[in-house]
């Protein structure tokens, strides 16, 4: 069984994605990050960074103890391994998926999450911080838009690279981005959300917190209210 410590955020719907499509039993423990129950010591233990998702998977291949699993990139790539889906089946193929779902981890994600932060959250609008990153998430999804051209998906069929990539699509409105400039990536957008994988871990999301969108004065404290000395 894979314990999933989640919240619907970007990050923790790359993992959902994985376990509904690979049909993987699972178990959710809410993290709600908005309350600061990313700061619990028990949590703290699995994830020292103070982020979620992370996992407990307490059958893990060859048995033995359970092991955790922090990084959503991290996650994808052991529930990959662990079941033989959703990574290719060759070297040439698993590069492709592997270097992409690094560029979502490492350019992808941190842009788009600063273009969230400056245009809906922080309590002062800067207008060179949200043309920066705006600009930036535009660049960014016309580097997927290119690799898109003549492609079904990222790389090979549908995988992690792709899952990783997929939710931080989603808020494309609230990024100030339009679909249509960048039609491979709005087709390749559509064909994920109808999967019925991606509707069933999206209707679970909905579940677990249903005033999704909503920010609170404890929330902003517990999200951007943190230094070393204070979490």
């Amino acid at each position: 069984m894979i314990h999933l410590h989640y919240w619907p955020t970007p990050n923790g719907h790359k993992v959902t994605l994985f376990l509904e499509e690979a049909e993987v039993p699972y178990t959710i423990h809410p993290v709600n990050i908005g309350k600061g129950e990313q700061f619990d010591p028990d949590f703290l233990k699995i994830a020292p960074n103070n982020r979620m998702p992370a996992i407990i998977d307490d059958e893990p291949a060859g048995g033995g103890e359970s092991i955790s699993v922090f990084e959503s990139g991290a996650i994808l790539l052991y529930l990959a391994e662990k079941t033989g889906r959703f990574l290719g089946p060759d070297v040439r193929t698993r590069v492709e998926q592997t270097q992409w779902l690094m560029w979502q981890m490492g350019g992808l994600g941190p842009m788009l999450g600063q273009n969230h932060h400056f245009n809906r959250y922080a309590p002062e609008k800067i207008p060179y911080a949200i043309d920066r990153y705006v600009k930036e998430t535009s660049r960014l999804y016309g580097v997927l838009d290119r690799r898109l051209d003549g492609r079904e998906f990222i790389a090979g069929d549908y995988s992690i690279a792709d899952m990783a990539a997929y939710p931080w699509i989603v808020p494309h409105e609230a990024q100030g981005q339009n679909l249509a400039d960048f039609p491979n990536v709005e087709r390749w957008f559509e064909a994920i959300r109808n999967r019925p994988a991606t509707q069933r871990a999206y209707a679970l999301a909905e579940t677990v917190n249903p005033a999704a969108g909503e920010m609170s004065e404890e929330a902003r404290r517990h999200l951007f209210g943190q230094s070393p000395a204070r979490p």
